[in-house]
């Protein structure tokens, strides 16, 4: 009796375990699952695009006679830009480097009385500037700050005409190089587009301008040098030819 009874007691024992077994054995073994990747933007590449905004110059004007130089007056001002730029620049790491060509159109132009002679008056005007410069950028994937510097170079015009009649006694034109600094924000909305914010400080020295007109007022100016220092505020809109760099993997 006790035989059959411990039998009996194994053989339920067993049929319990054996669904387990199963179990286990069907038990698929664990898998990580794979690494999110996420792509991040590079900076590398050509580029081309428009820029519009203001300028603001500020000049002296003095004319240089036989005995000395007369200073006729200074004056600040201001009008709009609008033009184009085109570049390349290469990303290590975060540090972007890179190379930019600039033109503008420019009306920057103001008038004032002569301090020396009431009965003339001046018009400074600045019509064109151009910059070439190297950048340095510290780039937060698709954010850019960066500062820049180079050549600058204005084209600029003087007339003198009288105040009574309006009629122009003489005008010269002159294309003047110098330096720039500038510092600028740039963010990368796409892969290929980015819109950006930039200001420029120019130093243009100063430049001479020989003449010889008959009205007595002007007979006895050998010429003039004009002084010149120029603000630009501008907000840039770049394609660049080029995508997202190598997609990065995520860490955990």
């Amino acid at each position: 009796m006790k035989k059959i009874l411990f039998g009996a007691i194994g053989a339920v024992a067993l049929s319990m375990s054996a669904p387990a077994s199963a179990a286990d054995l069907a038990a698929r073994p664990y898998t990580k699952a794979a690494p999110m990747v996420a792509p991040i933007y590079d900076w590398t590449g050509f580029y081309i695009g428009a820029n519009g905004g203001w300028g603001q110059s500020r000049s002296c004007v003095d004319f240089v006679t036989a005995v000395g130089t007369v200073a006729s007056g200074c004056g600040d001002r201001s009008g709009g830009l609008a033009g184009g730029q085109i570049g390349y620049r290469w990303q290590t790491n975060q540090f972007v480097f890179g190379l930019e060509a600039q033109g503008d159109w420019a009306d920057i132009k103001n008038t004032r009385v002569s301090l020396f002679d009431p009965t003339i008056s001046t018009t400074a005007k600045t019509d064109a500037i151009g910059l070439f410069t190297g950048q340095l950028g510290w780039a937060w994937n698709s954010a850019l700050l960066y500062v820049k510097g180079g050549a600058a170079v204005t084209s600029n015009r003087l007339t003198v005409f009288d105040n009574t009649t309006g009629i122009g006694l003489v005008a010269a034109d002159s294309t003047r190089w110098g330096g720039t600094l500038g510092v600028g924000f740039e963010y990368g909305f796409t892969p290929n587009w980015s819109l950006g914010v930039e200001y420029d400080h120019l130093w243009m020295g100063n430049s001479n301008n020989s003449f010889s007109v008959a009205d007595p007022r002007l007979a006895r100016f050998l010429n003039d040098r004009v002084s010149q220092d120029v603000d630009m505020l501008t907000v840039r809109l770049n394609y660049r030819f080029g995508g997202y760099g190598a997609p990065v993997a995520a860490r955990y």
